[in-house]
């Protein structure tokens, strides 16, 4: 997924949720409905959201520096970390306090029209930002399935915008259930509800986001058919026995470090032991265009270098 691309679907939600958390917040006051409440709430950690995976994606663009020398990558990384803390404090526990709070001191509610109007056209517009994410989603995930490709996908803010879409379609189903049976039966206790179980879902994307970005924050190797190219084109060099140890890390989504420890011929000279190193960081680098930094170490040439070192004494 490339970043203008991961930008242009987190402008579509931006666009769509600050559209609709303010009218939300109306459809509340005039409502008095816990439900809607929270959706509003939900809205509005949500722009706060996109703004902050913008923030971080511009971070992330940064040129590497003295003091961050592989570049400020994980920028993206960190910032979908707390996106996912956002949702879970802010979304999902003032969201279930308010419903707690609604059923434990339930309050009649007024004329719920403005609210299903609401609804419907919050509906309407997460509906086509979720749409769109699903759509890029879609197609920048090639020919892995759904949930393998949020597992092993290295972009986070795509699947951070997908998930949050999502509950946000799910939320509002359970406001417009919730309100429409406490204003059948006149009973507010519904609306409560109502409100708790958006605050579930919330709970549960926020874990299911922290999860799918703390491996990303600490340090994931990159995906094993990265890794198996690369393996083909150092074992392609006649210079070369065996690999014995291949790392990888991704300092952010098009940003993969790779070190090696490389048991090379015996008897090369050092000029040929340079020369095939120069070329392997080539040729992984134009097989590899995400490695953008690549370390080879030497195994054989370590050996035979402490071997005349020691016979020298």
């Amino acid at each position: 997924m490339s970043t203008s691309s991961s930008k242009k679907v987190i402008y579509a939600a931006l666009a769509g949720n600050s559209l609709i958390s303010i009218t939300k917040f109306i459809a509340a006051f005039y409502s008095g409905s816990s439900a809607m409440l929270s959706e509003g709430i939900h809205s509005l950690v949500d722009t706060g959201n996109q703004i902050l995976l913008l923030h971080g994606l511009k971070k992330a663009q940064q040129p590497a520096d003295e003091q961050f020398p592989f570049g400020h990558g994980k920028e993206i990384y960190f910032w979908s970390f707390i996106v996912a803390i956002l949702i879970f404090a802010v979304g999902a526990g003032v969201s279930i306090y308010e419903g707690v709070h609604h059923i434990l001191a339930p309050t009649l509610m007024g004329d719920p029209t403005l609210s299903f109007y609401v609804l419907g056209i919050a509906m309407l517009f997460e509906g086509a930002a979720w749409l769109f994410a699903f759509k890029e989603f879609t197609r920048s995930k090639g020919k892995w399935g759904y949930i393998e490709a949020v597992k092993r996908g290295k972009d986070p803010s795509m699947f951070v915008v997908l998930f949050e879409d999502s509950a946000a379609m799910l939320g509002l189903m359970v406001a417009f259930i919730g309100i429409g049976i406490s204003h059948a039966t006149g009973d507010p206790l519904y609306d409560g509800l109502a409100s708790v179980i958006i605050g579930l879902i919330l709970g549960g994307t926020a874990i299911w986001l922290a999860y799918e970005t703390k491996s990303l924050l600490i340090g994931e190797s990159a995906n094993p058919e990265l890794i198996s190219n690369i393996r083909d084109v150092v074992n392609q060099h006649d210079t070369v026995e065996s690999i014995n140890e291949l790392l990888t890390m991704h300092m952010g989504p098009d940003f993969v470090l790779v070190t090696m420890n490389v048991d090379f011929r015996d008897d090369l000279t050092s000029d040929k032991l340079e020369q095939s190193i120069a070329n392997m960081d080539r040729q992984i680098k134009q097989q590899c265009p995400t490695v953008k930094r690549v370390f080879i170490e030497a195994q054989a040439w370590d050996a035979l270098t402490a071997k005349h070192q020691n016979a020298g004494l």
